[in-house]
């Protein structure tokens, strides 16, 4: 099993329009081979940002990397950039592989 997560820094006020956002988002993810499943959550609020974290668990770290090669990839992230003021620079990637 492969974890895929994506810190956000949002802008304070605005997390409630990056709900939004991402409720309407079409991700293509249960089109994608080795996707189980993919949660949005929402971390501590400091004074300048709140977090939160995308979780997306797959079967394993190759079939994640293929559905970050692929066209539906593509298409889930071409309005990656329309939400300005919102994001607090890019998010910071990690990913974890399950040992036990």
């Amino acid at each position: 099993m492969f974890i895929a997560m994506n810190r956000f820094r949002i802008a304070p006020g605005r997390e409630q329009e990056f709900i939004d956002m991402w409720r309407r988002r079409e991700s293509y993810l249960d089109e994608a081979p080795g996707f189980r499943e993919f949660h949005m959550l929402r971390g501590p609020g400091e004074a300048d940002h709140t977090l939160f974290v995308s979780h997306s668990i797959w079967e394993s770290r190759e079939a994640f990397e293929n559905w970050t090669h692929s066209e539906a990839f593509r298409k889930a992230h071409a309005q990656a950039g329309a939400a300005k003021g919102v994001y607090l620079g890019p998010p910071r990637f990690e990913g974890f592989e399950a040992v036990i």
